[in-house]
């Protein structure tokens, strides 16, 4: 089912994303995983996609054995600034006979390793490429707080537009953590005319390490109140997960509130994460 149709059969999407092992690991380090969000009945599960050798298969693979054998509906992440029309045509038809219908089109990081794209500059020209050689559902992502490479938040919402004109059904957020943030980027997409469903994408900030690195690669603005709970709990792995789960479910229950359409959470593959919070909001969501 394509991602776009779930938005106009559910009052609310729920989904989890996930990231492959590494080439040289079995797909199957992730199926007690897998066995566990199965229980929690995501409307769809959304897989990453790296650059290097290998990891296509990867992402490719997961998503094979999340239709097949889970039966959910797996979004495979694409990216392009890497890869020219070959490659990316090849990956279309692999997913295509997979029956894999829903892609999350995006440029990619910029590997210092590996030569940029002759045919690929933007995430708009993989949409619209991707439109031209299939029926795939496509998605794209969208940032509440501008992409770091705008030059400000306005610049950004023209881009994301024309991703939308280029052919993106329905959009994926960066995490943030201050909700204020997001409902001020919905109102700016309003005005400029993207109608699409725009999911909010949460991370539960579980781990010390974890919320260092999140900073250090997505730049994204930390509340007072999450640099306060990092220095008092912060030398306590229990206490700073409990900690985290609560922040993430209170976030979540505001957006909701809010009449946001559609929660993707970042679980970092941990299952625990997303049961802890699926427990917590499963009334709010099965029950609208």
């Amino acid at each position: 089912m394509l991602i776009k149709d779930l938005f106009e059969r559910k009052k609310v999407v729920y989904s989890f994303e996930l990231f492959p092992p590494k080439p040289t690991s079995p797909i199957e380090t992730l199926q007690k995983a897998l066995d566990e969000l199965k229980e929690l009945s995501p409307d769809y599960i959304s897989i990453t996609y790296g650059t290097g050798a290998g990891i296509g298969d990867n992402t490719l693979n997961l998503c094979r054995l999340i239709k097949r054998e889970y039966k959910i509906e797996p979004l495979s992440h694409l990216t392009c600034i890497h890869s020219n029309k070959q490659g990316i045509l090849k990956y279309l038809k692999e997913l295509e006979a997979s029956g894999i219908e829903n892609i999350l089109a995006l440029r990619g990081d910029v590997k210092p390793d590996f030569p940029l794209s002759k045919d690929f500059r933007y995430a708009s020209e993989l949409i619209e490429f991707i439109r031209q050689h299939g029926n795939f559902g496509i998605s794209a992502a969208c940032y509440p707080e501008g992409h770091f490479e705008a030059p400000d938040i306005v610049a950004d919402i023209k881009n994301l537009k024309k991703k939308v004109d280029a052919g993106a059904q329905h959009l994926n957020t960066q995490l943030f953590f201050d909700n204020e943030d997001f409902y001020r980027f919905m109102d700016m997409a309003q005005i400029a005319g993207i109608g699409v469903p725009i999911q909010a994408g949460v991370m539960p900030l579980v781990k010390r390490r974890q919320i260092e690195r999140i900073i250090g690669l997505t730049g994204v603005k930390i509340p007072a109140k999450i640099s306060r709970m990092l220095a008092k709990l912060g030398d306590s792995d229990q206490a700073l997960f409990d900690a985290g789960i609560a922040y993430a479910t209170e976030q979540i229950i505001d957006l909701l509130s809010y009449g946001v359409r559609g929660i993707h959470l970042y679980i970092m593959n941990n299952a625990a994460v997303a049961k802890r919070i699926t427990q917590n909001i499963s009334s709010i969501i099965r029950g609208q």
